[in-house]
């Protein structure tokens, strides 16, 4: 069948060519607007947190979103021109719902001051708004005014990610082209790849922005799509090229070579693809808006780079013919008298101390892992450079009191039958807010019964406490019929995963009454169990299927097995590494926690990526042994004749996602490590060392396969 794809891509190959090119000019077009419908981080999950925040909306005025604008003078300025500079600022802002720094206490600190702009629109959807602003908001010598809050964040983000993107490309094109030099001998050759890629990115980006008109799309998979799909359609391309050279240097005519290399190198790339789209896949169990953005973005672009291996590819190659060689800048050594040959010999020749030197990098490496800790991405993601980042890290720690900041913030809503300022509603709710009181983790709670002076519900609208607003901020939007809402803070000391505990144990009590959870530590207790919930799912069905897949492949039993330990083992070693450098804070300025989308992805990523190499590497290992029937020739020939190519690829990866590292946006930047980092450890230690150690200590049991598999004895 394969052969027959090879046939038809080298009689028809202008027409593929052509048929290429009209999907490029199409997704390409839309592939450019695609930045334009992206927002957000991606952690949005239908749980109880949402339907809080839409009660609190509903029933309680609580705007969709806020900006703040924090106002700040040098202190050669007097108070008069300050207050003339903040008045003057909020009257240019007279069409939007605002709050003034003179409208309540605690608002002006020092050199610093705050207002508030509350708006119906989700963050995401404030890019007309924001944009007017920016036009509307003017600094003036020793004042100034930055806007802040997540829908600045989130635009800030969107901004940064297509940055990083660029300042990537920038790093890794160049760098990966230069490999492919080095790995082809000449310029045609190295080019061809990169096309490849890109086309691939393309297209995909393309695909991904009709996406948009059925789920929202996280600011992240600008970043991701591309990291994935320019390494692998490399990858896949590296391969290609490489089984067509050989070909053409065995002087086998072009249209044999095409059918050939379709054959070979073609199946190769469709089993390694099937192997990162299941990975992907596993994905599809998280039903948390960026793990399903990037399974879907993610199992098109492999898709569509399988699809340009095995089409686009081999038809552009059948008019270039032997005019790959062009430009040539030096001549590739012949496989026997290379490196890779003589390294192969080592292997072989000390299997048993080389797979225990393998084994002891691996396992050093995973023991940092167990310390690891998790952190939803938050503002932090931004790099630290940005004003709405510096503005908020000011406006917290000069306004917002340690014990009431949101990270240790739970909003409770109470619903009763009838209202709830009459009994016996009302003393069911002290009841809750009495035991709540009692707990030991909590610090405080805010509620309209928080100030000593009332002593009956009805009080709540007695005007003579309408001076008591400054305690518990204006009382009557705690209180709406049958519902009110109450504000728990937990103590600072409280590690975040203690916190989710919490919430997670309360919200599963019985109270008597109706209960809504939300605030930022029920947001965070939710995505993590929903994240370890189903997570679990997902791999399975990744083992399941990746074991089935290598065990079609090579019909073989230990190799698939091989293949997952060694996986789970590189994995492990590269988690341990990631959280060595910057949790631990030993290559960067200061630790930071692990970004929570980075296990996960990395996971399911390189453990579909590194299937590339086992594939490439077994692949030729088992043609060689079905045509002599002997292991170890089997097994040092598919070593010689694969290092080079899978050294190139794994290069080429480690290029394209490590330059991720010189970006801003943190997830991202420890993302694109954490792949480099797996790749060179899986390219190296793993399918260089351990592989061809314990295939030559396992000898013909490596190919046993309940007896269907006949030994060829060696000519």
């Amino acid at each position: 069948m394969l052969q027959k794809l090879g046939d038809i891509a080298y009689q028809k190959r202008k027409l593929v060519l052509f048929l290429w090119i009209l999907l490029i000019l199409c997704f390409g077009f839309f592939a450019l607007k695609l930045p334009t419908v992206l927002s957000g981080n991606g952690f949005e999950y239908q749980g109880e947190f949402n339907q809080t925040k839409k009660l609190l909306e509903k029933d309680f005025g609580i705007p969709k979103s806020s900006i703040i604008l924090l106002f700040h003078k040098e202190n050669s300025i007097s108070q008069k021109e300050w207050d003339d500079y903040i008045q003057e600022t909020f009257h240019k802002l007279h069409g939007f719902s605002t709050i003034t720094p003179f409208d309540q206490e605690g608002m002006i600190k020092g050199n610093y001051a705050y207002g508030t702009l509350s708006f119906t629109k989700g963050p995401e959807s404030l890019g007309k708004e924001i944009n007017q602003l920016h036009k509307l908001l003017k600094n003036k010598k020793g004042l100034t005014v930055t806007m802040t809050g997540e829908p600045i964040m989130v635009e800030d983000l969107n901004e940064a990610s297509q940055s990083d993107l660029a300042k990537a490309e920038m790093i890794g094109l160049p760098i990966a082209l230069i490999v492919l030099i080095l790995s082809f001998g000449g310029i045609v050759a190295a080019a061809i790849p990169l096309i490849i890629g890109i086309v691939s990115i393309l297209i995909t980006m393309g695909i991904v922005y009709f996406y948009s008109y059925e789920a929202n799309l996280s600011i992240f998979i600008l970043n991701i799509i591309p990291m994935i799909g320019l390494a692998l359609s490399i990858d896949f391309a590296l391969l290609f090229i490489n089984r067509f050279k050989e070909e053409l240097n065995n002087k086998v005519p072009l249209p044999e070579a095409i059918k050939t290399t379709v054959s070979t190198a073609g199946r190769s790339v469709i089993f390694s693809g099937l192997c990162v789209f299941i990975g992907l896949s596993g994905l599809l169990f998280i039903k948390i808006e960026i793990f399903q953005n990037v399974a879907l973005g993610g199992m098109t672009v492999v898709f569509i780079a399988v699809l340009s291996a095995n089409t686009f590819l081999p038809a552009l190659l059948s008019i270039m013919g032997n005019n790959i060689n062009k430009l040539s800048l030096f001549r590739i050594k012949d496989q026997q008298s290379s490196v890779w040959y003589r390294f192969a010999m080592y292997v072989m020749k000390r299997p048993i101390l080389m797979a225990l030197i393998a084994f002891a990098i691996l396992l050093a490496g995973v023991i940092p892992a167990k310390d690891m800790i998790l952190k939803i991405p938050g503002i932090d993601s931004l790099p630290e450079h940005y004003p709405s980042r510096l503005a908020y890290e000011t406006f917290k720690d000069t306004f917002i009191p340690v014990e009431k900041r949101e990270e240790n913030r739970v909003i409770v809503v109470l619903q009763t039958k009838g209202n709830v300022l009459e009994e016996p509603n009302s003393e069911k709710i002290r009841e809750v807010i009495q035991k709540l009181k009692k707990d030991p983790m909590v610090n405080t709670v805010i509620s309209p019964f928080s100030i000593p002076e009332i002593q009956d519900p009805d009080q709540l609208f007695d005007p003579t406490f309408e001076e008591s607003k400054e305690l518990v901020p204006d009382l009557k939007t705690f209180v709406n019929k049958n519902k009110m809402h109450i504000e728990v803070f937990l103590k600072s000391e409280v590690h975040s995963s203690r916190a989710r505990t919490w919430v997670r144990t309360w919200s599963k009590r019985h109270l008597g009454i109706k209960t809504s959870f939300g605030g930022h530590i029920k947001f965070e207790q939710e995505i993590f169990d929903e994240i370890y919930n189903k997570a679990p799912y997902g791999l399975l069905l990744i083992f399941i299927t990746t074991f089935i897949i290598l065990t079609v492949a090579f019909r073989s039993l230990l190799i698939p097995i091989k293949a997952l330990l060694m996986n789970m083992l590189s994995l492990g070693c590269t988690f341990g590494i990631v959280v060595w450098i910057y949790q631990q804070g030993h290559l960067v300025n200061k630790p930071v926690d692990i970004a929570l989308i980075l296990p996960v992805f990395i996971f399911t990523l390189v453990f579909g990526l590194s299937m590339d190499y086992e594939v490439f590497l077994i692949s030729r290992i088992q043609e060689i042994y079905i045509n002599t029937g002997d292991n170890s020739t089997a097994t040092i020939s598919g070593l010689t004749y694969t290092s080079k190519i899978i050294t190139s690829a794994a290069a080429i990866m480690i290029v394209v996602t490590g330059a991720f590292a010189f970006t801003g946006v943190m997830p991202i930047k420890q993302l694109g490590v954490g792949i480099a980092i797996a790749i060179f450890i899986d390219a190296t230690v793993v399918r260089m060392v351990l592989v061809p150690a314990l295939m030559k200590l396992l000898g013909d049991w490596n190919w046993w396969f309940f007896g269907f598999n006949k030994k060829k004895k060696p000519a």
